[in-house]
């Protein structure tokens, strides 16, 4: 049996472990006929622990299982587009250009879209005007990264680039904030610590709906992402037009980060860490079963952090004060070990 389709199976079951864990943990304790009985639809002693599971922990278990995906498989595509181990949404200022857009629709509309706690209510203008601000912010950085890709030969000065594109978007967000009243300024620091219960069941569809788009995209390109592994030269002449391939790159890249960060706020770690954590897994550089273990990788880690940042007394931990946990160890390893090399 192929290594890569058996590691699949194992996560498959371990994903199924960690939904169930997710679904009938959290801060009210609700028995676990209970919980089975409010997704079978059934009726349940509690009206209230109906209204929980399936207004707040089902919605909340399916959007960390795509977010993770989406931010695990945008990260494989950064590292294998740019050549460089440490190349990642949050480390290349991706999710800094899409936590900009969110911040000039939030921020200098008015705080027009409430995706946090505070705002519950679903409106699809406001809903699409966070997407599209998320996109064509991520877009910009990565346009702009991919043009200095052209001028600079370097990874670690490429890196280095993206590190300062991310400051300077930090830099404009702080502004944004300083000139924004206290009240949408809020609603921006609480979005910015990252969550995956803001997804409503209103917005689930959409939201499911755009993840698995990106996710499909990034699948397709499986094929011209081998050919990249072997230089841009040996792809040409395997027939694979780099620079569409690379706009392809760029444009599924932008959607499942643009995505991700809109919906969960600016999660880090989970992008940069997961490709390698499931390169150690599978042991292979090929895509064709790199892909799929690093998107169901991606996935359980997410589910890992969702599930600890729940604590009794309906007390949350912000997602960005548990990701660092998981991500943090694996980048360390990986820079001593590319040292050691």
């Amino acid at each position: 049996m192929n290594k890569g389709f058996l590691i699949s199976i194992i996560l498959v079951f371990l994903l199924i472990l960690l939904t169930a864990a997710s679904l009938f943990s959290g801060s009210v304790d609700i028995p676990h006929d209970q919980v089975l009985k409010a997704i079978l639809g059934q009726p349940v002693e509690k009206e209230s622990w109906s209204y929980i599971v399936m207004e707040s922990r089902l919605p909340q278990t399916v959007t960390a299982l795509l977010c993770g995906a989406c931010l695990s498989a945008s990260g494989l595509l950064l590292q294998t587009a740019f050549g460089n181990p440490l190349a990642g949404p949050s480390i290349l200022g991706i999710t800094n250009g899409a936590s900009l857009g969110v911040a000039v629709v939030m921020l200098a509309s008015g705080g027009v879209v409430g995706m946090g706690a505070a705002g519950q209510d679903f409106h699809v203008g406001g809903f699409l005007a966070v997407i599209i601000g998320a996109f064509l912010g991520a877009l910009a950085v990565i346009m702009l990264l991919f043009a200095f890709s052209n001028l600079i030969k370097s990874s670690l000065m490429l890196l280095i680039v993206g590190i300062m594109v991310g400051y300077l978007t930090t830099s404009v967000v702080s502004l944004l904030n300083f000139l924004s009243n206290a009240d949408n300024v809020h609603s921006y620091v609480m979005w910015g610590m990252g969550s995956f219960s803001d997804v409503t069941r209103q917005q689930l569809p959409w939201f499911a709906g755009a993840c698995v788009f990106g996710l499909l995209c990034a699948i397709l390109l499986v094929k011209p992402l081998n050919a990249l592994l072997l230089g841009n030269a040996y792809a040409a002449n395997l027939g694979v037009n780099i620079r569409l391939v690379r706009n392809l790159l760029l444009l599924t890249t932008g959607l499942l980060t643009a995505i991700a960060t809109a919906f969960c706020g600016p999660v880090g770690f989970i992008g940069l860490a997961v490709p390698h954590i499931a390169r150690l897994i599978s042991g292979t550089e090929n895509h064709k079963s790199l892909l799929p273990v690093t998107i169901l990788t991606g996935s359980a880690i997410a589910l890992l952090c969702n599930i600890a940042s729940t604590l009794p007394d309906n007390l949350i931990i912000p997602l960005n004060a548990i990701t660092p946990i998981f991500g943090a160890p694996v980048i360390l390893y990986i820079i001593c070990t590319q040292r050691k090399g």
